[in-house]
């Protein structure tokens, strides 16, 4: 990235956090930008993004980091999820300072954070050590203030209307 790069968290309780920060990164793509994708507590290669950037992107890394236990909000906290968080805030850093991508998002961050699993100082400092022309993309519910105070823009995604509310599960395609 040749401009200063900034912060930007996408939060609320709307649906469509991740597709903004994915149609970020498939935007850089067209600008011959590298991205870096991590996605915590999600442990599922099967959604429709993870294999179009997989089979079609390589300009897009992906990695998840959660366990294979299922969704953190059908069950307790274990011992995995906490390392996973760990894992996946090493390699977020590493790969912010690599020097070898553009834009970095940190997918469902803010929940892992939320949840405990990671603490906010760990967020704080990766924010603190980004290198000026990288951007940083922190999604999910529960954005913390601290880095809302931190941040260069925050979008606030409401859900004033969804089809879920009527029964309708998600679609592959659509929502996964």
């Amino acid at each position: 990235m040749k401009e200063k790069g900034y912060f930007q968290i996408y939060t609320g309780n709307g649906k469509g956090k991740t597709t903004a920060s994915f149609g970020l990164a498939l935007r850089a793509v067209g600008a011959g930008y590298k991205t870096y994708i991590g996605q915590f507590v999600k442990h599922n290669t099967l959604y429709s993004e993870i294999k179009s950037i997989n089979n079609r992107l390589p300009e897009i890394t992906i990695e998840q980091y959660g366990t294979d236990k299922g969704y953190l909000i059908e069950r307790d906290k274990e011992d995995d999820d906490y390392s996973a968080s760990e894992v996946g805030y090493e390699k977020i850093k590493t790969a912010m300072l690599s020097g070898k991508y553009d834009i970095i998002i940190a997918d469902e961050i803010n929940i892992s954070l939320h949840l405990g699993l990671l603490k906010i100082d760990k967020a704080i400092e990766l924010v603190k050590q980004k290198p000026e022309n990288v951007e940083l993309i922190f999604t999910g519910r529960y954005a913390k203030d601290e880095l809302i105070e931190l941040a260069d823009l925050v979008s606030v995604i409401e859900d004033r209307k969804h089809y879920y509310n009527d029964g309708v599960v998600a679609r592959v395609g659509i929502e996964k």
